[in-house]
């Protein structure tokens, strides 16, 4: 499996820089406080992998998660896969973690198929949501009233995602949209289009869900769903391998306290979305909630 991450490039330099600081004190210079600092971190470079799926919400928890992690002497590596290689990469323990779990129903299949297979450390982020949403200017309220709007297309992510199962399901549990078609394409591709659409004041219908910065950046509202084909709301679970709480305790136990709201995820995702990167968003995410962080990191020695 190919680990690709900006973060490794972080590590690098870090530690090209130990390197030089270890030449330095060889050369009779000394120790600094910071390699000081770095020698009792309670990671002390054991290296942890998160895997998790390119979406908004996910690039922001995950970046961090690891920024924690790295804060506490963790080597983190980021690597994006595809949902249903994301599950299977934990269960087999190809990677060490992933939280981007939305249960019970976006990923039941996956929950079914892999879920026996590693820990589930409960919910990170409740009140998580998915269904179709339009902009606020379209004059329609239910998916049941939809009828020619958007040239009878819905405008979808990546074909292996849950909620693109849940709308193909919608085409045929809603007899007004039996000609109706999803195209798919990615996430970043359909908020394209969806700003495109809204610029030009264009009909459109996405696949959408909370937590996402779009709900902060455009007038948008959901469709109901009188079916229930979307289900209810959901809430984002942890997984991690089987082993990890015994190979990186104190790993583990940051995993399994970490928790936030929809409010900060999507605050997050809007800073990254309007130019930040997303190492930079969440160091200063880090240091502006020390207390949050506190309860993450509560009982890890450092």
């Amino acid at each position: 499996m190919t680990k690709t991450t900006k973060r490794n490039w972080k590590r690098l330099g870090l530690t090209a820089g130990l390197g030089l600081g270890v030449s330095l004190i060889a050369a009779g210079c000394g120790a600094t406080e910071d390699t000081e600092s770095m020698e009792d971190t309670v990671g002390k470079g054991q290296e942890i992998e998160l895997a998790y799926v390119e979406w908004d919400d996910a690039v922001a928890t995950n970046h961090v998660v690891a920024q924690v992690l790295e804060d506490l002497g963790y080597d983190v590596t980021l690597t994006p896969l595809d949902n249903a290689i994301m599950w299977e990469a934990v269960s087999t323990g190809e990677a060490d973690a992933m939280l981007s779990a939305w249960l019970p129903g976006t990923h039941g299949a996956q929950m079914e198929e892999y879920g026996d297979k590693m820990v589930d450390l409960g919910g990170n982020l409740e009140g998580a949501k998915i269904g179709l949403a339009v902009p606020a200017y379209m004059d329609v309220d239910s998916i049941a009233d939809l009828t020619d709007q958007a040239g009878k297309s819905i405008t979808g992510i990546e074909p292996g995602a849950g909620i693109v199962a849940a709308a193909e399901n919608a085409l045929t549990g809603y007899p007004n949209l039996s000609d109706w078609s999803i195209e798919t394409s990615s996430s970043g591709a359909m908020t394209v289009t969806l700003g495109q659409a809204i610029e030009n004041e264009e009909e459109i219908i996405i696949t959408a869900w909370n937590p996402h910065w779009k709900f902060s950046a455009y007038d948008l509202k959901y469709l109901d769903d009188p079916n229930g084909t979307f289900g209810g709301e959901e809430t984002v679970h942890t997984m991690v391998r089987e082993g990890l709480e015994t190979d990186m305790p104190e790993a583990y136990q940051v995993l399994d306290q970490f928790h936030w709201t929809i409010e900060d995820v999507e605050a997050l995702m809007l800073q990254i979305y309007e130019g930040e990167s997303a190492e930079d968003a969440a160091e200063a995410f880090v240091e502006a909630n020390p207390d949050l962080v506190a309860e993450w990191t509560a009982g890890v020695a450092k």
